[in-house]
């Protein structure tokens, strides 16, 4: 709560409502079954971006507050109704093995007033760490984490600290949160300040990886987990880069030097795409792709990489630069436990309707502005009134406003303004 638009508490869960069905993963511990995809849906300005940037804010936090926040924590509070004077925070569960971890986190631009990572073996509620301002208190025998005591300070992470010592439990659970993957257009503030484009050609680099010579990769799967039908890495890169253009054949990765002055040459990497005609085969640059091509090849490491660990892939505005037909088959990869066997999960948001037809109504969720600009989520599978049933249309029933969250358009100011109404 309290991050950018997000001013009380909003909840987004990946618990399944509907479990008779095989996206729906059981994790006996939990008592409860997992979905492999939320979709968030709402107007523009309704805040879609902002929760998946809470997400990403804290996967930061995590990842810098030992390093950069020196001078002020990087909070980005509500800008109405007294925001910057009150405490931002966030909360986020996740399961390790089937044992469910919890971290909370509350703060200000000045200090951190309360964090806290806890577990749940065997069902309880067992603390790991526990922090208060300055003061920190460990679960027994975890002795491991004591200098974090001596290098804590009003505005670093405990977790940012702990993570760097040998303690299985916070390094399970780092590993897990840091793993999750942030495409798409939603900005992450709070990081260094990088070259324009370091973002954009990071999710590039990581699926160059995929395409490089087959003895320098992981394998998506082991052999004995796939029966012995193990498919190379770059070829299953490959196949799905395929499904974005039917005429790419294959990926040539080499090496070009490039002037950038008379005294100085480097050598860059150069990345093109083999396109095949009834006739020929002619390799192109990837920066003369279309975009929707060059988004579908930025997004096979990261998704290949989710699918191998089990982890996390935020997405804000899957159909910005995806056709339909290729936002679908993504969504279907990972709906499929063939597919996504270890169970990755997709978090995205998105205006594009028809996807609704290929989600689960406990995979919907909708954001609405409030009068006040901040921003309500609700589950659709939770909607008042009538309840939803499976089998509703949900592309239709989204569009005809059954669900609100549709943007209120009035034209008169701009017919008023062009002088064509009195």
């Amino acid at each position: 709560m309290n991050h950018r638009s997000i001013r009380g508490p909003v909840d987004l869960s990946m618990v399944a409502i509907d479990r008779d069905r095989e996206e729906a993963r059981p994790v006996p511990l939990l008592g409860e079954s997992l979905l492999p995809i939320a979709a968030i849906y709402g107007p523009n300005a309704s805040g879609k971006s902002n929760v998946v940037a809470a997400l990403s804010w804290l996967c930061d936090a995590v990842s810098f507050s030992f390093r950069f926040w020196e001078d002020e924590i990087p909070v980005e509070p509500f800008a109405f109704g007294g925001g910057h004077a009150l405490a931002s925070e966030f909360s986020v569960e996740v399961i390790i093995d089937g044992v469910r971890f919890e971290y909370v986190l509350e703060l200000d631009r000045e200090r951190v007033i309360y964090e806290g990572l806890f577990h749940y073996p065997e069902k309880k509620r067992r603390r790991i760490f526990e922090r208060e301002e300055l003061e920190l208190k460990l679960q027994r025998g975890l002795g491991a984490l004591s200098g974090t005591r001596e290098l804590i300070t009003h505005r670093t992470l405990a977790l940012s600290i702990a993570r760097r010592f040998d303690e299985p439990l916070v390094s399970e659970f780092t590993r897990e949160l840091l793993s999750i993957q942030n495409l798409g257009h939603a900005p992450r503030r709070n990081k260094p300040r990088l070259p324009t484009g370091a973002y954009r050609h990071s999710s590039h680099r990581s699926t160059i990886r995929w395409f490089e010579e087959e003895g320098n990769q992981l394998a998506l799967f082991d052999d004995n987990e796939l029966g012995g039908e193990f498919i190379g890495v770059r070829q299953q890169a490959l196949a799905l880069l395929r499904l974005a253009d039917l005429g790419i054949e294959d990926v040539v990765i080499d090496r070009r030097e490039v002037s950038y002055s008379e005294l100085e040459v480097r050598t860059q990497r150069r990345v093109r795409l083999v396109h095949k005609t009834s006739e020929e085969s002619v390799p192109f640059d990837l920066d003369v792709e279309s975009e929707g091509t060059r988004t579908w090849f930025a997004l096979i490491g990261p998704v290949l990489t989710a699918l191998r660990q089990g982890s996390v892939v935020l997405f804000d505005e899957l159909d910005a630069s995806l056709h339909p037909t290729l936002s679908a088959e993504l969504l279907r990869i990972f709906h499929s436990p063939v597919t996504n066997p270890r169970g990755a999960q997709l978090i995205f948001t998105s205006h594009d309707t028809s996807l609704l037809n290929y989600l689960n109504r406990d995979e919907v969720w909708l954001t609405e502005k409030q009068p006040d600009g901040s921003t309500r989520l609700g589950a659709l599978a939770d909607f008042s009134g009538e309840r939803v049933r499976k089998s509703q249309n949900l592309e239709n029933a989204y569009l005809h406003g059954r669900f609100g969250a549709l943007p209120q358009v009035d034209q008169t100011a701009l017919l008023r303004a062009l002088g064509l109404i009195g």
